[in-house]
């Protein structure tokens, strides 16, 4: 194992053990359904998450992780042997969460008992964004770089990282009040499926399709215009019956392997059930 360590938060979506294998840390955020607050994958498996969702008339809220939590992880990477930790956080723009990591950090580095080098990195993403970038960090630091190196690269990934998707109901964004009752029943009755960009850390809209099979061709033909400029695909999806379908229409377009990840509570809660993307690095 590196003495460099990988830390992100629950926001990455990552396969338990894809992060497992990799030796790559997850400090969980926390979801609010009114008073009660369960730690996100410990308390609240996805499949919860979603049957809980049916039948609530406000979504539920989420709570980046108390300094304290990325704090614990830090001391006990230290006390296991690593003198560096780069934290691969979720979009600084959307969460406190990149806030908690470094409060967390300045009070292991006050610590003269404690010998380890934090490196904190905003991944201005979201999903599995997040999850391919720290997945490429965890590598370079298995090959033996450098903290310094790992942390630029994080650094470098943020920037060239693609995140782009479908949603497939407007509930959501009905429930949290960004979008108004009436509009939200008439795209839902023309079944619009809004797709949704991440740049810059912030999710904006970037256009709409009338079906669910245009969408998913919609963003099939949007991968494509980066054909022969993409590493590390990953397809991100909300309890999507045809996430499999999607991997294949873009299987002729990237032959490399192309990473599945679940989307959980605290994109989920955003997006919905059946949204459905990809998450690459664009190469120059």
């Amino acid at each position: 194992m590196s003495n460099v360590r990988i830390v992100t938060d629950s926001a990455c979506d990552l396969p338990a053990e894809v992060a497992d294998e990799m030796g790559i840390e997850i400090v969980p955020l926390s979801i609010r359904f009114g008073d009660e607050e369960l730690i996100d994958r410990e308390q609240l498996s996805v499949a919860e998450f979603w049957n809980r969702c049916v039948n609530m008339s406000t979504l539920p809220e989420t709570a980046a992780p108390a300094p304290g939590q990325f704090e614990t992880v830090f001391r006990r990477l230290a006390a296991d042997g690593a003198t560096g930790i780069v934290v691969v956080s979720l979009s600084g723009a959307l969460s406190a969460t990149i806030q908690s990591a470094e409060l967390a950090a300045k009070s292991v580095a006050a610590d003269d008992a404690v010998d380890v080098d934090i490196r904190i990195v905003d991944s201005r993403t979201v999903t599995m964004g997040i999850g391919t970038i720290a997945i490429a960090c965890a590598k370079a630091a298995a090959s033996g770089a450098s903290l310094d190196d790992v942390a630029a690269l994080a650094e470098d990934l943020a920037g060239r990282t693609r995140v782009f998707a479908a949603l497939d109901t407007l509930d959501n964004l009905k429930k949290g009040g960004r979008i108004g009752g009436a509009k939200a029943f008439l795209a839902t009755a023309l079944s619009i499926k809004p797709i949704i960009d991440v740049t810059g850390g912030v999710v904006s809209e970037a256009g709409k399709q009338r079906t669910r099979t245009k969408a998913l061709a919609h963003l099939v033909e949007r991968f494509k215009g980066y054909e022969g400029r993409v590493e590390n695909l990953a397809v991100l999806h909300a309890d999507c019956s045809d996430v499999d379908v999607f991997v294949e229409m873009l299987r002729p377009h990237y032959d490399g392997e192309i990473l599945i990840g679940e989307i959980g509570p605290v994109i989920g809660t955003h997006g919905g059930r059946g949204t459905i993307g990809v998450a690459f690095h664009e190469t120059a």
